[in-house]
């Protein structure tokens, strides 16, 4: 019965979602877990990030692999103008290096292969005629062995090496196809020997910098050194910008527990996972990934594919809704749209029904429940233990919670032990505000703090009653905890329950 009742208040809130002119305007059933919208030609107008912010967009990601400085500026200023202009929704900036990416080289048009046909693959610059085509590294002849499978936009189109010279690699092709200028090459089960960070990434970092972004996405991580590089390139250069790493090369399987301790959180990057190692190893390795990253405390976005039919049909593949909700019930912090918000030709209809989706699948989780191993890397702080009571306590009253934080830190810790209830994290930190719009369950809002805990409590509350986050007469649990006391002895954390 109580599912039934569950199942007709949902249907309510998404007939409201329809009817209601903006994400916040439902009543307080809200959606948990994030959605990251990749900007490009079909999305980056004012219009556009206007109206997916209001679809549910919580993250605007720019992946460098395309448009120029000039077109990412323009969508970084609107998303700037967004946040300035919007004080109950923020969007985090998400920058996407292209990393080291190994692609086939200009086509005067594009040549169709046929399995058994014999085809080259030259490290010799400018070459595209009908038998042989450039690649753009150097390196590739001392890569690739003879036996090696080579993938073509992970695995569009197959090669199977025969033999190779000092400069070129004879091929037969395997699975033929169309090919296209520019395409995606891989070596299955192999990683290219190159640097993680190329210098077209250096510069798109410098970029970031000067931008203030929140995130960067670092492609193509091979071991944990590369993240430690480029976080002291970071605080060198006085930027507080977090580390997403994207886990998508063979190689970074072995070093996964160094590489996202190292980092700020990770992507699964299905996409290239599935060319560099066999297919059906990608839905294992996401569900380790979204574990190793919440026992760690760290964020985990799940990317590629995830409505792809969409970029060109006004519906998904039930496959793809299916998709959706697995990411979702593993617990991760964010699902990823690429082509589908870039290019595609419905990139509205596909975050509403990300949105949908996801909120209808966390209807049906149950709260509290917690990797078993969570909080092994928090022990040595008292604010791990006063998260975890807070989780505890707002589910047993069935309440929200409030925090009051300067760094992210505590509701960064709430949100890893997924209370049921929303996490309205208020903070005197516009760059605070915007970096935990990624979080799954943290709604994060601005406000300046007064002097007096007391007046700084009331303040918060009377916003959430103002906004309708809460209704009048509802509790909500006040934490007082983390790595900086603001009005609290260091020594002293607290909980509280308040009636609104």
């Amino acid at each position: 019965m109580r599912e039934e009742e569950n199942f007709q208040h949902l249907k309510a809130v998404q007939q409201l979602a329809t009817a209601a002119n903006g994400v916040w305007s439902k009543p307080n059933v809200r959606r948990k877990t994030k959605i990251v919208c990749t900007i490009g030609p079909s999305t980056n107008t004012r219009e556009m990030i206007w109206n997916l912010a209001e679809a549910g967009m919580n993250v605007a990601r720019l992946n460098m692999s395309h448009g120029d400085h000039a077109s990412h500026q323009k969508v970084i200023d609107l998303v700037k103008e967004y946040n300035a202009q919007t004080k109950d929704n923020v969007i985090a900036l998400m920058v996407d290096t292209k990393g080291p990416e190994v692609r086939s080289g200009d086509l005067p048009q594009p040549i169709f292969l046929e399995t058994g046909q014999e085809f080259t693959f030259t490290i010799k610059r400018g070459v595209g005629t009908e038998t042989c085509v450039s690649v753009n590294y150097d390196d590739f002849v001392n890569d690739v062995e003879a036996g090696d499978m080579l993938l073509v936009d992970g695995g569009m189109m197959s090669f199977l090496v025969k033999s190779k010279t000092e400069d070129s690699v004879k091929c037969e092709v395997i699975d033929g196809g169309e090919l296209k200028s520019r395409r995606h090459l891989n070596v299955r089960g192999k990683s290219a020997t190159l640097p993680s960070i190329t210098d077209k990434d250096w510069d798109d970092i410098k970029f970031g910098v000067e931008n203030q972004v929140d995130y960067y996405a670092v492609s193509f991580v091979k071991d944990a050194q590369v993240v430690h590089e480029l976080k002291d390139y970071l605080r060198s250069s006085n930027a507080d910008i977090h580390v997403i790493v994207k886990i998508e090369s063979a190689d970074s399987i072995p070093n996964l527990h160094s590489i996202i301790t190292a980092s700020d959180g990770a992507m699964v990057a299905r996409g290239d996972l599935g060319a560099e190692l066999p297919i059906e190893e990608v839905p294992l390795l996401q569900e380790e990934i979204i574990r190793m990253c919440r026992s760690m405390g760290k964020a985990v976005i799940v990317a590629t594919n995830m409505l792809e039919s969409m970029i060109v049909h006004p519906t998904p593949t039930r496959a793809e809704v299916s998709d959706i909700a697995i990411a979702v019930r593993e617990g991760a912090d964010a699902v990823m749209l690429s082509g589908e918000t870039a290019h595609g030709k419905f990139p509205l209809k596909a975050v509403k029904v990300m949105h949908t989706v996801a909120l209808r699948t966390e209807a049906t989780i149950i709260g509290g429940e917690t990797p078993s191993n969570l909080g092994q890397v928090f022990k040595n702080h008292m604010s791990e233990m006063f998260a975890y009571h807070s989780t505890m306590m707002s589910n047993t009253l069935g309440t929200s919670i409030v925090v009051f934080t300067r760094t992210g830190f505590m509701s960064i810790l709430l949100s890893h032990y997924r209370p049921s209830g929303t996490i309205f994290a208020f903070t005197d930190q516009e760059i605070v505000r915007q970096r935990l719009a990624l979080y799954q369950g943290v709604c994060p809002v601005h406000m300046e703090f007064s002097d007096c805990a007391e007046k700084t409590f009331a303040d918060a509350l009377s916003y959430l009653l103002k906004h309708g986050m809460v209704k009048e007469g509802e509790e909500v649990a006040l934490v007082q905890s983390g790595r900086q006391p603001i009005w609290r002895s260091q020594s002293t954390h607290n909980i509280q329950v308040r009636k609104v």
